[in-house]
């Protein structure tokens, strides 16, 4: 489900009522910086945000809409007239990314008056793919804002925006959802699927429910079984069977082996008590191999690298 269309938000109360309170009060800042993990929710706020505003401000609890809300199904189809909304793209052999001439329209939309007399909305998500070019063009909206025009950007990666582009944003940072929530978005997104492979994608989803309903769609709870079984240390037959496993047909698995390697990896030298695998090494040593693992895949993404050698040479400085 896009998050356009998503009616549902849990484990951010927080962070709506700050946004509703900012905009009933008349002190609604003209830009909104909403950072997280991928898939924490994000732009699900942003829109739910964006359709509380165009719908007037409706009272009730946090800001939600019903779906049968004339101004939920207009923003749900792209339709309405007060909304701009830009994500990343691509074309052949271009990367990811949100590009300038998409960038360019955001000044003149939020300068027009309102169709509906509201508030024009921007949604921008994922700011952090837009270059240099882009980020300027954004940056000039920023300088000189219009009245009753409002910019929500969605990013994962506020590291990657211009410093003058985060001083002239208010920051609003989601916190990973608790057990709790994930499991409840689980269970609403996952019927079918067992109580103990849900406890699973919430522990390697980190709070993050988009991020474990990701995993559940592809192979994320199989990467996520080779990754521990990985960290233990595997060899001969066993290494090269895993290795098979993870490289498969297609690049999609190995790179999520990959991450998730890394992040039971950091998340075992955080535990109390810490796993066996990590008394085989200094915590230096398991954080240089953390570093080297994610310029080895990296490079086996990059450039085409033989998967299965690339997952063998991971196993290999694994296990010493």
């Amino acid at each position: 489900m896009h998050p356009r269309e998503n009616p549902s938000l849990l484990g951010h109360a927080n962070a709506e009522a700050m946004l509703a309170e900012s905009a009933r009060a008349g002190r609604l800042h003209h830009a909104w910086l909403i950072t997280g993990a991928a898939g924490i929710g994000k732009a699900t706020l942003a829109y739910r945000f964006a359709r509380w505003l165009l719908a007037g401000q409706p009272d009730g609890a946090g800001l939600a809409l019903p779906t049968d809300h004339a101004v939920f199904r207009r923003v749900a189809a792209g339709a309405h007239a007060d909304l701009l909304a830009l994500s990343p793209d691509s074309g052949e052999g271009k990367r990811v990314m949100i590009r300038v001439d998409a960038v360019r329209q955001v000044k003149g939309f939020m300068a027009l008056t309102p169709a509906e007399g509201g508030y024009r909305v921007v949604v921008l998500d994922e700011p952090e793919s837009m270059d240099a070019a882009g980020q300027n063009a954004i940056l000039k909206t920023l300088e000189e804002p219009p009245a009753r025009a409002v910019l929500l950007m969605a990013c994962a990666a506020p590291g990657r925006l211009l410093p003058t582009i985060m001083s002239r944003v208010r920051r609003l940072e989601l916190a990973p959802l608790s057990p709790t929530d994930m499991d409840r978005v689980l269970a609403a997104q996952l019927p079918d699927m067992g109580a103990d492979d849900r406890a699973a994608l919430a522990r390697i989803g980190a709070g993050a429910p988009g991020r474990a309903l990701q995993l559940a769609a592809g192979e994320g709870l199989e990467m996520a079984r080779l990754a521990e079984e990985a960290l233990a240390g595997v060899s001969g037959k066993r290494a090269t069977a895993l290795a098979e496993r993870v490289a498969g047909r297609e690049v999609g698995p190995m790179i999520t082996f990959f991450a998730l390697l890394r992040a039971a990896l950091a998340a075992g030298l955080r535990a109390e008590p810490a796993p066996a695998w990590v008394a085989r090494r200094a915590p230096g040593e398991w954080a240089e191999i953390w570093s080297r693992l994610g310029a080895h895949a990296l490079a086996a993404e990059k450039l085409s690298l033989e998967r299965k050698q690339a997952v063998m040479v991971a196993l290999g400085w694994l296990r010493g």
